[in-house]
């Protein structure tokens, strides 16, 4: 049984295409507004029609859990320090491309109760708070948990009360990538017995990573294939003629666009 979050079912009943916005949509008319993981980001995503958004989650010192890609506030705020050692009160007072506050985990499964949401655990500090947040919000259906660790993943997991989709972490993918290019259906079954998806990009570190074989062999398995960060339509088109299930990017409209051409667009 399709877990709800991976249910992508056009309205007609036709399979349609998880799109995803990339820590929202923070590239309106292609320029980069620096407000990424940001509650204006994702609202932009929702008023281009998105049903689902990526984003990232830390824990601060005190056990809340933020949407933020990085493990300090440096890049991206007007703030300093590394999230895991500060307190919520702290970071609650940094601002995203100098406007926007840090979102809690919370507020953003909080604020559109349909948003579809794919959070990767980043850290540690992240496992608690982020099955906290999930937990509190009753978000369950529409969340997919990820990491690039597995036991990272399988801690965050443990901690929830019901099921949630999942996506494979990086040793789960290398052992997909060795059975699917040795075609042995049990390897990859035994890769990903525990996930319901591979998120992963077309390439990595020189080897070829999404390609027909591929796709092929983790649909035989029953699991869908999404793709990142793909930013031009090109690729896009490319992608959704192999029979990928789910695009990750900056360019939501740009993404919108090509599913809409293509009969696609929920």
């Amino acid at each position: 049984m399709t877990h709800p979050y991976l249910d992508t079912r056009l309205p007609d009943g036709r399979p349609g295409v998880a799109a995803l916005a990339h820590r929202g949509f923070a590239r309106p008319g292609g320029v980069d507004s620096g407000l990424e993981n940001s509650l204006a980001a994702f609202q932009a995503a929702v008023d281009l029609g998105f049903r689902y958004v990526e984003t990232d989650a830390h824990g601060t010192a005190d056990g809340v859990a933020v949407a933020l890609h990085d493990a300090s506030l440096d890049r991206t705020t007007d703030a300093r320090g590394r999230v895991a050692e500060l307190p919520w009160d702290v970071v609650r007072r940094a601002r995203i491309g100098g406007v926007e506050p840090v979102p809690r985990l919370d507020d953003l499964l909080g604020s559109w109760p349909g948003l579809r949401v794919n959070i990767d655990v980043k850290a540690a500090s992240g496992i608690a708070p982020t099955a906290d947040a999930i937990e509190r919000t009753a978000a369950h259906d529409r969340v997919c948990v990820t990491s690039f660790s597995v036991a990272r993943r399988r801690a965050t997991l443990a901690r929830l009360s019901r099921p949630v989709a999942t996506s494979a972490g990086t040793s789960e993918v290398v052992a997909f990538l060795a059975g699917a290019r040795l075609r042995v259906p049990a390897r990859v079954r035994a890769a990903l017995r525990q996930v319901d998806a591979l998120q992963v990009p077309v390439r990595q570190q020189g080897l070829t990573v999404v390609d027909a074989r591929t796709v092929a062999a983790a649909h035989a398995a029953g699991r869908q294939m999404h793709v990142w960060t793909i930013n031009d339509a090109a690729s896009m088109h490319r992608l959704l003629d192999l029979g990928v299930d789910g695009i990750v990017t900056d360019r939501a409209d740009l993404l919108r666009d090509v599913l809409t051409a293509r009969g696609l667009w929920a």
